[in-house]
């Protein structure tokens, strides 16, 4: 059945497009978000941070594509439209769910360290963090899985031929697109980074600060992605792609070599599953942090009324801000890959365990962080990742996130085939005590060792209630990815609240260290400064994070892009009545 397509209040963010930037940077709150209201359709939805990319798994959908069809194409669209975080240079998880028969499968195609790396490769002789060494330049890459993670799914789940997914990539980098006003932003933004290797400034900056007025074009990126679409994984991880990844590497002091992309295998996982209230969470588990500790904070908050206190008020981010302290403290101790160590997930997110931590939480106390230690277990991510959701007519539903850490991943692009490499490494713990960019702390759970993944933060969950899909859920954003996600399932479970208003809510975050509460902008000043005054230190953030959220009700999906991110957008088939 062909589709009838519905593209929701579809601006073009003309606000700005006759007028040449400044150099500098425009406040992302004075762009008008793309998303103006809820998309709805009987039949499938798909959500990303871009618009071009929502259309391009959109029509494959309309062309009789799956959700695992449509995943694909958008994973590797989004390598060109979204290149600060979409990516074939990085890597990430995918979480899978078919609400027909009940099944649910996970993937993780996270980087991995090359077979050179070793535990204190970015620290100076002291000891000491030598900055910038994991996050900027050829060290700072892992070994990408972006490419071999969407191969596997397309195996297992695909319906379409492969070359036809890739063929919308294609297009867009041999022959561009046009460049938004939010795109442009964040190539002044990020001017220094992008202009310190020759090949990056060659294809990002080449139109500085000038962005709007030309086509974005791609030209070696769509030559690499042509070779993959003919030889699929093969044509990233061995042949002339891999050569040139490993010689570039090689003349440059990367690590990675043609051994490490040809032994690359991305890894099928069993899904974390519980449940919070009336409904079931399905969520990514280890090398993913987030999972664990989603369930683990709503173990814990299962044990107030958080609709009593009150959304947002005083006492509710009281309670959700000591809850998070605990799950990020459990975090820099506990979690890493479990292939390389025995994370004891089944202990942090068992629910005595989550009642203990309960009994020590109350409304209006306050516990400061260096009070707090990662729990007892007896035996008795730059905030730039991206993420989207898929949803199709035959109960398939994909929440994937994937990224290149940090915006712009390493600012190496590969000489010759214009792949922007990820900065992964710096997810690892260079020494425990150590903080990593986004102020995370890390144990020898997550220290480096050849061939390790680094603990990430990425979360991408769905949601099910009495047996049927209910909603899907993740976002960009490091270490704020999980109180955000934590937050927009509390939104619809505790809150009743419809997809629009759970998106928009005001979000909160705290990560144990540094013992700071970030609250978003627009958030009342005299609750804050009550915050302040029962011992909070309290910061105001602009926002970080972009939920993509898929909603079913009634047989319609609901779908809506996160404002935050003005590019964001949902757009599905509309056959209702």
């Amino acid at each position: 059945m062909k589709f009838k397509l519905f593209l929701v209040a579809f601006l073009s963010l003309n606000i700005f497009a006759n007028s040449t930037p400044a150099i500098g940077v425009v406040d992302p709150s004075d762009y008008i978000p793309k998303q103006k209201e809820t998309a709805m359709s009987s039949t499938g939805m798909v959500t990303t941070q871009h618009y071009i990319a929502t259309r391009v798994g959109e029509n494959v959908l309309s062309d009789g594509g799956n959700a695992y069809d449509a995943a694909v194409a958008i994973g590797f669209a989004l390598a060109v439209v979204l290149p600060r975080a979409g990516n074939i240079g990085g890597g990430g998880f995918m979480l899978m769910y078919n609400e027909n028969n009940q099944e649910a499968f996970s993937i993780d195609y996270r980087e991995k360290a090359p077979a050179a790396s070793y535990q204190k490769m970015y620290l100076n002789n002291q000891g000491e963090l030598i900055k910038g060494k994991s996050t900027y330049g050829y060290l700072a890459s892992g070994v990408p899985g972006t490419v071999a993670g969407l191969w596997e799914v397309h195996k297992k789940f695909g319906s379409l031929p492969w070359d036809q997914l890739l063929a919308p990539a294609i297009d867009l980098a041999e022959n561009g697109f046009e460049v938004s006003v939010y795109m442009s932003d964040m190539l002044i933004r990020y001017h220094e980074k992008l202009s310190g290797f020759e090949e990056t400034s060659k294809i990002f900056q080449k139109d500085y600060p000038n962005f709007l007025t030309k086509k974005f074009i791609q030209k070696d990126l769509a030559q690499t992605l042509k070779i993959i679409a003919k030889n699929g994984r093969d044509g990233f991880y061995k042949g002339r792609i891999a050569n040139h990844i490993a010689k570039d590497m090689s003349q440059n002091g990367g690590l990675i070599t043609k051994t490490d992309l040809e032994n690359y295998q991305p890894v099928w996982r069993k899904p974390l599953v519980g449940t919070y209230k009336d409904v079931n969470i399905i969520t990514m588990g280890p090398p993913s942090s987030g999972g664990v500790h989603i369930l683990q904070m709503l173990n814990i908050l299962e044990n107030f009324n958080l609709k009593k206190l009150g959304h947002n008020s005083i006492e509710y981010v009281n309670i959700l801000t000591e809850t998070m302290k605990h799950a990020y403290a459990d975090r820099s101790l506990y979690l890493g890959d479990p292939d390389y160590y025995q994370v004891p997930v089944n202990k942090l997110i068992n629910k005595t365990y989550a009642n203990n931590i309960a009994s020590k939480i109350s409304k209006n106390k306050i516990t400061p962080s260096s009070k707090i230690k990662p729990g007892r277990l007896d035996d008795v991510e730059s905030f730039e990742t991206t993420h989207f959701s898929v949803a199709d007519s035959q109960g398939n539903i994909i929440s994937s996130t994937y990224t290149l850490n940090s915006s712009f991943g390493s600012g190496v692009v590969i000489k010759g085939t214009g792949i922007l490499m990820n900065n992964e490494m710096d997810d690892f713990s260079a020494a425990p005590g150590i903080p990593n960019q986004f102020g995370l702390l890390g144990s020898e759970a997550n220290e480096i060792q050849p061939g390790k993944r680094p603990l990430s933060s990425m979360t991408p969950t769905i949601v099910t209630k009495n047996n049927e899909f209910f909603f899907s859920t993740g976002s960009p954003g490091g270490s704020r990815i999980i109180s955000a996600v934590l937050q927009s399932i509390i939104n619809i479970v505790d809150f009743d609240m419809n997809l629009e208003d759970a998106t928009k809510a005001i979000r909160i975050h705290h990560q144990w260290y540094p013992d700071l509460l970030q609250i978003e902008n627009g958030y009342p000043q005299g609750m804050a400064a009550t915050l302040e005054n029962n011992g909070y230190n309290v910061k105001f953030i602009k926002p970080a994070t972009c939920i993509q959220t898929i909603m079913k009700s009634n047989q319609i999906y609901y779908g809506y892009g996160d404002f935050r991110r003005p590019d964001a957008f949902a757009s599905g088939e509309i056959n209702v009545r």
